[in-house]
Parts: structure tokens; sequence; C-alpha cells
């Protein structure tokens, strides 16, 4: 369970500064890792902490390694030299978990229950109490842990992964290498109520859903997320997409490849969000709108219009301490008083001006 330096480096496409016939037996962070193991830096403000290390080989950029070697903190050390350290430290960390990694054994447990037409190929593993409607189509190398759930005529594609207490209604499609932590439910009903009140009062009125909700490829959702299925059409999350625990995507909503969804996150029916998204945790989407590609939105943030273009938005109230928040509010409430006079005397010094 180790690689060389130069081992490593050839899988990435990064170049070696340094022994590279060292060998790394994991990875560790900056300030904890030992001679035989391997850290990486993706931000210059923890350059201190790389020259402190006691890592037997960091991931480096060639901006910070030259900032390093100006300094004269680089000489005697070994340093893995990568574009982007960040994702090289993911890629090889991806490795040395896939060396740690317990197989499931392929097969279905005899508590499972596997419905009529089902396919089943013999390299997936069922794992205990899982139920599988009739007419479902997985993959080859499906893992699906126990109690989990998949409706009648879902389908789910090779080598993805769902975790204990999953369920996808009928009908709906994940792609494959799919990863479904515990709780996730891909499928279910939409909000979807048309109101029928008169003067005597009346009732909500159930609107039945009749779409699908369909997971494109390499996406993974984090526990206890909710995709609904579409009203009439599709609810569709595509290939490359990451979101995180206790998110809720709403009846029809469509969120474009390789967006990232941070935890708490609610996206109303209907809106459309582009590719390559960064969504900050508990921000939050009115119905029926449209986000451009490459959109960021901060944490907490409350989008109530379209976004036409790329860029960064936050409408979040900085945070202080409560004594400022409440004279902040007091003056805030007398906002609208403040705006009147000042129109006041701005209208009494035009008069002044024209008079003299």
């Amino acid at each position: 369970m180790s690689f060389s330096l130069d081992e490593l480096a050839a899988s990435l496409g990064a170049t070696v500064q340094g022994d590279a016939g060292l060998i790394v037996k994991s990875i560790a962070p900056l300030d904890q890792a030992g001679a035989d193991q391997l850290a990486f830096l993706s931000n210059p403000l923890y350059l201190n902490q790389a020259v402190t290390s006691g890592a037997g080989a960091i991931i480096v950029s060639p901006r910070d390694l030259e900032t390093l070697t100006a300094e004269g903190h680089a000489a005697g050390r070994n340093w893995l030299v990568a574009a982007n350290p960040y994702a090289a430290f993911a890629r090889i960390a991806q490795r040395f978990a896939a060396l740690g990694a317990r197989p499931a054994a392929a097969g279905i447990h005899p508590s499972a229950s596997v419905g009529e037409g089902a396919v089943v190929p013999a390299s997936c593993s069922i794992g205990p109490n899982v139920t599988i409607e009739a007419g479902v189509v997985l993959g080859e190398r499906v893992r699906i842990a126990g109690n989990s759930f998949i409706g009648a005529d879902a389908q789910v594609g090779d080598d993805t992964l769902l975790y204990a207490n999953v369920s996808i209604y009928h009908g709906c499609v994940v792609g494959a290498r799919c990863i479904l932590h515990s709780g996730v439910v891909i499928g279910a009903d939409g909000f979807g109520f048309a109101p029928d009140f008169g003067p005597q009062g009346g009732e909500w009125v159930k609107i039945p859903q009749t779409g699908r909700a369909i997971v494109g490829d390499d996406v993974e959702i984090g526990a206890n997320t909710a995709i609904d299925r579409g009203a009439m059409a599709d609810t569709v999350v595509e290939q490359g997409c990451k979101i995180d625990n206790q998110v809720q995507i709403a009846h029809n909503v469509h969120v474009g490849a390789y967006t990232v969804i941070a935890g708490c996150a609610a996206i109303s029916g209907s809106t459309k969000i582009g590719r390559y998204c960064i969504i900050g945790g508990a921000a939050n989407f009115a119905g029926h709108l449209t986000i451009a590609d490459r959109v960021t939105v901060s944490g907490g943030t409350s989008i109530t219009k379209s976004i036409p273009k790329p860029g960064h938005f936050t409408s979040v109230f900085p945070f202080m301490p409560h004594a400022d928040w409440e004279r902040n509010a007091a003056i805030l409430r007398g906002l609208t008083r403040m705006r009147e006079r000042l129109q006041q005397l701005e209208q009494q010094v035009k008069h002044l001006q024209q008079s003299s």
C-alpha cells in the first residue's frame, strides 16, 4: 500500500524535484505528516507550514515552489510539482483509498427481494433487506447496501454505489459511477397542489407528479438529499454534479453539468441552474428562474430573479456583534423616513441655490 513519487508523478503528468524514488505510504496534512507521508500545499497562506512540515514530500504548484526556492526553503526537500495541487491531492487520495477498500462480494443477500423481470447482473452486490421492484434494470457492478429501495422500472448505471436506506422511486434513472449516500430520495412527488377555495372554504388539490427524476453519470449526492420527480416533464441533474447533504431539488428543476451544491441549499420548482455553477450552503432559489453557466452564489443567499451572466452573487447581511446588529436594524426600520427627510433637504438646497 505505497507508491513512489515518480509513479505518482507519471499518473498525474506532474514532475518531481528531489528523490523521485521516495516511497510514500499515505497522505497527511502539512502539520501532521511524517517522513513516509505525502502532504499538499494548495493555498499560499500555508507556506510557513510547508517550511516546517515533516512530510517526506509535498505536492506544490510551480509558483509556490518558486517562492519557497527564492526564500531558501526548497533545497534538500522532495516536491511533487503539479499545476493544480488540490486536484493532484484528490487523485492521489483516490489511489490510496482504492488500495485500502474492501470490495463488496457480488451476489444477492437472501433477505433481499427482487421483482419479476428485474435485471440484476451477477457482478452486482445487493445487501440485506433491499427491495428491487419489477422491471428494474441495474448495470454491471452496482452495489446497493441494506434497506435500500429501487422502484418499478427504475434504472441504475454501471459501477454506481447506493449506501444504506437510499430510495429510488419508480421510473427514475441514476447514471453510471454515481454515489448516493444514506437517506437520499430520488423521485418523490414534487410539491404540487392547486388551490380550490371559495367563500365557504375549499382545499388544495394534489397534482399528480407524472415526470421522472434523471441523474446523470458521475454524480455524488450527500445524505438526506431529495430530488423530486417532475410534475409532467422530468427533473434533471446532469453529469458530474456534486450535491451535499440535506439539499432540496424541487420538481422540474434542471441542474447543469459539473455544478456543485453545498448543504441545505434549496432550489424551487422549474428553476434552471447552468453548468459549472457553485452554490453555497443554505442558498435558496425562487421558482421558474434561469441561472447562467459559471455563476457562484454565496452561502445563505436568496436568489429571487434570474441571473443572465456569469458572476459571484451574495445577499447575506454580514454578521456582527448582536448589539451592533440591533442598532443597525433600528436604523434600517427608519430608512424610509430618513429618505423622505433627505429628499426634503435636497429640495431646500436646490431652492436656496436658485434664489442666490
